[in-house]
């Protein structure tokens, strides 16, 4: 399919043109890289518009580049897998991530996106600004480093000192909804 036939990344390209990186189909597939600024406003498009309508988060995940063949401007790229439940199409939407840059939390248009960026972060470091709780999900809290990057010491030992669980997080959700 050529870019041309990809009804979802034309309409990227016409309302965001200045913010599009690049964009590309691959069996069906549509991919568009997005400056990292309007990764809220392209969401939100995707999002809220009639004709589109993609308002399930499926994924978000990250991809480290650092030994990646090609040279990279920025090392990871945060990725978001979009569907429309009504019209069954789906988009990949992408950002370049420099170390040390923030991401803006998508949590207040998905709620999937709170634990599906929480663990982006617990696994590689990527911070999403205004997150509302932005903690460890699986590794320990005293865990120290982020498990996915590619220079992650394999045989690197951690700390386990005291137990840790998420009871505190489960009891306000508990109470929060009258069960507890």
């Amino acid at each position: 399919m050529d870019v041309t036939e990809a009804p979802i990344i034309q309409s990227l390209l016409h309302r965001f043109h200045d913010h599009v990186l690049e964009s590309h189909t691959y069996r069906g597939d549509q991919t568009v890289i997005v400056k990292p600024e309007a990764i809220i406003p392209v969401l939100t498009f995707l999002k809220d518009d009639p004709s589109l309508d993609f308002t399930f988060l499926m994924d978000l995940t990250v991809v480290d580049y650092l030994t990646y063949p090609e040279p990279r401007a920025a090392r990871y790229e945060v990725v978001y897998h979009l569907y429309s439940l009504r019209f069954g199409h789906r988009v990949r939407i992408k950002i370049p991530v420099k170390p040390g840059d923030t991401v803006p939390t998508a949590s207040s248009l998905w709620e999937s996106a709170n634990w599906a960026e929480r663990e982006a972060w617990e696994f590689f470091g990527i911070v999403f600004e205004g997150h509302p709780n932005l903690k460890r999900l699986l590794t320990h809290k005293d865990f120290h480093g982020f498990p996915l990057r590619k220079d992650f010491p394999l045989k690197r030992r951690q700390p386990l000192e005291e137990t840790d669980t998420l009871v505190d997080e489960m009891d306000e959700r508990l109470r929060f909804k009258g069960l507890k």
